[in-house]
């Protein structure tokens, strides 16, 4: 029982895990690869047990798409109008893809949702809708249109990091908003 001047109750503190865990699953992805870093492998670099990582993500795939939506935080929906706002938001997650991890964590759950339909549905639910909702407000269009856009872009990102093991080029993120723009951009109604 816990003494009356206890500031806390017994045991390690939990303050940070989540902090400390994300950051060694995307160390350990980066260092291992995807499917080498597994929960143990995971919660070993972080120091903590593994029943620890179990208590707070069901599965792997679950603790991935905590990770990478701590990684990628809000989107910065920032920009003097459509085309500002869209090539913003390429150029921003073709950044968050390129980061040590991050790309490879992306590609891997997405990779593994193909064949699991309650981790697609997490990898829906909890990374895709909060930015799909995000951009069909900044951009007043439909759901559809705004998919659209998110499955042209993320998956030519995701392509190449899985093609070459790289985040894309500069010029070629500089080629992807012309692309892209020169179709979404005229066909989005006005902001």
């Amino acid at each position: 029982m816990p003494s009356p001047t206890s500031a806390r109750p017994p045991g390690r503190p939990r303050t940070g895990v989540n902090e400390v865990v994300f950051a060694a699953t995307l160390s350990t992805v980066h260092e291992l690869g995807y499917a080498r870093a597994t929960v143990e492998r995971i919660a070993a670099v972080a120091g903590v047990a593994k029943s620890t990582v179990y208590r707070r993500w069901p599965s792997k795939g679950a603790l991935i798409v905590d990770c990478l939506l701590d990684a990628f935080g809000p989107a910065p929906l920032t920009g003097a109008g459509r085309a500002e706002l869209m090539s913003s938001t390429i150029r921003w997650i073709a950044a968050k893809i390129g980061e040590p991890g991050v790309g490879d964590a992306f590609a891997g759950v997405f990779s593994d949702a193909v064949s699991d339909p309650a981790l697609r549905e997490i990898l829906s639910t909890r990374l895709q809708d909060p930015y799909r909702l995000a951009l069909q407000d900044a951009l007043g269009e439909p759901e559809s249109r705004v998919l659209f856009f998110i499955d042209v872009v993320v998956g030519v990102l995701l392509h190449r990091m899985g093609m070459t093991g790289e985040p894309m080029a500069d010029a070629d993120v500089d080629a992807l908003v012309e692309m892209v723009l020169s179709h979404f951009a005229g066909d989005f109604g006005p902001a």
